[in-house]
């Protein structure tokens, strides 16, 4: 006989109002991540044990300044609150951040109008009395109606009594606390909407059907909200009808509601007046300004940036030798076969390019977690938001689009400081096509290929460097255009006004930024990993079968020639690495992702590629600096990285049939474009599905970006070709 589920109680609140760590404290971190059902946003939830002995389920809503649903966040809090596709909560425990009380009594007055029993956590109150800002919670508690408790979450202070609160709120009988009725004329207006909703069935009791018809006239109108059709209708007539009497609902609704909080607030808190700037009005005068602003953010950023280059190199250097000195174990322990190749070249293989990006994953998402929780990201996407907006980005999505040039595997995962849904898939489906450092290698190889090292431009700068400082800059002008032209099309919307408040700067907890790192790379490993390691195994497949035995035979017959015939053991094992590397260059060719290679070869001419160009582009898919070794592969120069003067020389030497030489300057230019512009890397792809909850906007990207790369590389080829330019 299984025991009764504990009642559940919900943590609603502004961003920015510690209600993250007031729950990891309530929970003490016992907290399970999930994602709400049907949608991609982040569930948190977890157990926290009552005074008296019982326990219940606290679940952390998405933060939310009220509960007009624009965005997808705010949908789950609104059906949460409501108990619409959940249970209906036994409690809801709202935190309000006691330096800004007035915007943190809007969402609590919406809450308590649905009808719960609501706790009311004035949080940060240490920072209200160091601004000397004064609130009485007794005072507070009876002008609401609700239980009202001080706390500041980051030492614990005031956490037992929220307990103890939500334990006395379960055990009322008392009813519902009291709610404010809309002026009349407003009242009326409402009726044909509450009348829609009722029919739907979206409320049962008088107060939930008022919040959802309150609900659905702030919300619906410029959304792509499912919700039923006559609800819809309904909205539409009441506005209608409304400003053909002059009358703005929304204006009209959101100025009761705060003139209903200023009645509550006519005598707390109150401010000295003789405070003088707050320590955050100070530091702003520096971080949000127009000038100084960008300053302190770029050498922010040069920070982020030096940790996700240098860094995580030896943590990820230390990965690669575990992952390697681990196939090395396993290889000797197995007998040779095909379940030993599958084991060491497949799985294994595939976990180390799962694991590899964990440490850059954990640094990104540590950096951004102490801006955020400092208050400096708010900063961030004030200043960084007058650049954005005009190619249709939030000024958040600064941070994702400018990691991306790191790796774009956390840069997409980085998105979720994005509010809006519509936001969050444009930021991720552009962030790719930041040149990430695996590009790096496959630059510096075709660079070093193809261009005199000795040459300049002007006298001063390298061929090589412009050639690379031309990539960059074309990645970000590809970025920015891509997201214009996407915002404008399928993920069309008006541009994004940036609304946030500028936090009071904050020192961040260990312990919080620890928690919220682990959870992101946890999050990572389960969900987006897996995806990676089955696609790194399928890769590996294409790239090693099918075996061709008779050849296996014949290259085992020259090794054994060799043996018999050479006596000197240095040119024995130079003749042996000779026959290795033509043996594996003969099995990839033959195996089907070689086959796939040479099978694009009329789709790939008109670029300037040939099938043995192909192949590495088949094999680059795994990874973009995949593509340098497949090549050394392909080559018949064994292993190889972009420092291999074996393969560039071979590059260089390499002909077409017709005699002409393969790779000319026009031709290593074509091929960066391609790199530049292509989506080569199945990892951003699973985390892209991951990220937006679904394949099409994960094939959306794909398509899109071998759009743009083919076009992009076929202009540069063919317009270079007609111009004469390194044909020969």
């Amino acid at each position: 006989m299984s025991s009764a589920p504990p009642p559940l109680v919900l943590l609603a609140g502004n961003p920015n109002s510690g209600k993250t760590s007031l729950f990891n404290r309530l929970t003490g971190a016992r907290a399970k991540v999930g994602n709400y059902p049907g949608v991609t946003v982040e569930r948190r939830s977890g157990r926290a044990d009552l005074p008296a002995g019982g326990r219940v389920e606290l679940v952390d809503l998405p933060g939310t300044y009220s509960l007009t649903a624009r965005s997808a966040e705010e949908r789950v809090a609104e059906d949460a609150l409501l108990g619409r596709g959940c249970p209906v909560p036994a409690a809801v425990i709202v935190v309000a951040d006691a330096t800004a009380l007035r915007r943190g009594l809007y969402l609590a007055t919406q809450i308590i109008d649905i009808g719960r029993p609501v706790v009311l956590a004035l949080n940060m109150t240490d920072e209200a009395e160091a601004a000397g800002i004064a609130v009485d919670p007794g005072a507070l508690a009876k002008a609401l109606g609700c239980q009202v408790v001080a706390t500041v979450a980051t030492t614990k202070r005031g956490v037992g009594e929220v307990l103890a609160a939500v334990e006395r709120a379960l055990a009322e009988e008392a009813g519902e606390p009291p709610a404010a009725d809309l002026p009349e004329g407003l009242a009326e207006r409402l009726v044909p909407i509450e009348q829609a909703v009722a029919g739907a069935g979206l409320g049962t009791t008088p107060r939930e059907v008022r919040a959802a018809a309150t609900w659905a006239l702030l919300s619906l109108g410029d959304d792509d909200l499912e919700v039923p059709e006559g609800l819809r209708s309904a909205v539409e007539t009441a506005r209608r009808a409304a400003e053909a009497d002059g009358v703005d609902l929304d204006a009209a609704i959101v100025g009761w509601r705060y003139q209903r909080v200023d009645e509550l607030l006519r005598e707390a808190p109150k401010r000295k007046a003789d405070a003088g700037p707050t320590r955050s009005e100070r530091v702003d005068a520096v971080l949000i300004h127009p000038v100084w602003g960008f300053v302190a953010f770029a050498l922010v950023m040069l920070v982020v940036f030096e940790a996700l280059f240098a860094w995580s190199e030896p943590l990820v250097g230390g990965i690669e030798a575990a992952v390697g000195a681990t196939q090395d174990l396993a290889r000797s322990a197995l007998p040779g076969g095909p379940l030993r190749d599958l084991l060491v070249d497949g799985v294994l293989a595939g976990v180390g390019n799962v694991v590899v990006f964990v440490p850059q994953i954990a640094l990104l998402f540590a950096f951004i977690t102490v801006m955020e929780d400092s208050g400096y990201l708010a900063r961030v996407a004030f200043v960084i938001d007058r650049v954005m907006g005009g190619v249709g980005l939030n000024g958040r999505a600064f941070v994702p689009m400018l990691s991306g040039f790191a790796c774009a595997i956390p840069a997409v995962m980085a998105t979720r400081t994005l509010e809006s849904r519509r936001d969050r898939l444009l930021t991720m489906l552009v962030v790719p096509l930041a040149s990430c450092s695996a590009r790096l290698p496959v630059y510096v190889l075709v660079t070093a290929a193809v261009f005199d090292p000795d040459a300049r431009l002007f006298g001063l700068l390298s061929v090589g460097a412009a050639v690379l400082l031309a990539m960059y800059t074309l990645s970000v002008v590809a970025a920015l255009g891509a997201a214009a032209v996407l915002r404008r099309t399928v993920l069309r919307g008006p541009r994004p006004t940036l609304v946030l408040e500028l936090p009071p700067y904050r020192m961040p907890t260990t312990r919080d930024v620890l928690l919220a790192t682990w959870q992101r790379v946890r999050r990572f490993l389960t969900d987006a990993g897996t995806v990676i390691l089955a696609l790194s195994i399928v890769i590996w497949g294409l790239l090693n079968y099918p075996k061709d035995e008779a050849a296996a035979a014949r290259w085992e017959a020259k090794r054994t020639e060799i043996a018999q015939t050479i006596t000197d053991p240095e040119q024995a094992e130079a003749a042996t690495l000779a026959v290795s590397q033509a043996e594996a260059g003969e099995a990839l060719r033959h195996s089907a992702g070689g086959r796939l290679g040479q099978a694009i070869e009329p789709a790939i001419l008109p670029l300037g590629f040939d099938w043995r160009i192909g192949v590495g582009i088949v094999g680059a898919f795994a990874a973009r600096e995949v593509f340098v070794s497949t090549l050394g592969i392909v080559f018949d120069v064994g292993s190889a990285d972009e420092e291999s003067v074996p393969l560039r020389g071979a590059l260089r030497a390499a002909e077409r049939p017709d005699g002409k030489p393969l790779m000319t300057p026009l031709v290593g230019v074509s091929l960066m474009v391609f790199f530049v512009l292509a989506c080569q890397c199945m990892s951003t792809i699973a985390v892209v599905r991951r990220e937006s909850g679904s394949w099409r906007w994960a094939g959306l990207m794909v398509a899109y970006m071998t759009a743009l790369a083919y076009g992009a590389s076929l202009l540069v080829y063919q317009v270079g070709r007609a111009l004469g330019w390194g044909v020969s």
